[in-house]
């Protein structure tokens, strides 16, 4: 097999976002009992194909979801100036939210109808300062472990040419979406 050229990868992951874009429905949410009631799989292909608002998360800081499967979750964004810190290279906070996002939609693909996820720990490590030239970045989420309470996942940014950006990792909390809220500052004043 042969590898793919830089130009020829390039135009592949381009085009592989702008059809993904082509069919994203306008920003907006869903209730969670809406959300509850689906699997996460059926939750992301509607999402992917129009059927389902895109997440606001998205428009706000220009990345999509490319790739998603069962324990694997990919997003791509070209990241310019308005992402930038004083310092002429991409804010961390960018790096961070595109890798907390993959992560936390991997842990997602493999949850029950009725369960949910927050975040509990993100742990990033930055390899080199990202910078516009770079071009399309892709935050690549995997599973390590999903457990009845905690599940573990993994993530790195990198480039086109494989040049690696950031790596992390991240505990989140498993949820059960359907149970009802107590209240537990009750009695507090």
């Amino acid at each position: 097999m042969t590898a793919l050229s830089r130009d020829a990868r390039l135009a592949t992951w381009i085009a592989e976002e702008q059809a993904v874009r082509s069919r994203l429905a306008a920003p907006g949410t869903l209730s969670l009992a809406e959300v509850a009631a689906m699997t996460p799989m059926d939750f992301f292909d509607g999402s992917g194909r129009g059927d389902l608002p895109s997440p606001p998360i998205n428009a706000v800081l220009d990345f999509t979801p490319v790739q998603w499967a069962s324990g694997l979750f990919v997003f791509q964004g070209t990241p310019d100036q308005r992402h930038y810190n004083p310092l002429g290279s991409v804010h961390g906070g960018y790096i961070a939210t595109l890798l907390d996002s993959c992560m936390g939609c991997a842990v997602h693909t493999l949850l029950k109808p009725g369960q949910g996820y927050t975040t509990a720990d993100l742990r990033v490590s930055y390899v080199r300062a990202l910078r516009s030239e770079a071009g399309p970045v892709r935050a690549e989420g995997r599973i390590i472990h999903v457990g009845r309470s905690t599940a573990l996942a993994e993530g790195r940014l990198y480039d086109v040419d494989e040049r690696l950006y950031a790596v992390a990792s991240t505990t989140c909390l498993i949820l059960d979406m359907g149970a009802p809220r107590q209240n537990t500052d009750a009695g507090v004043r």
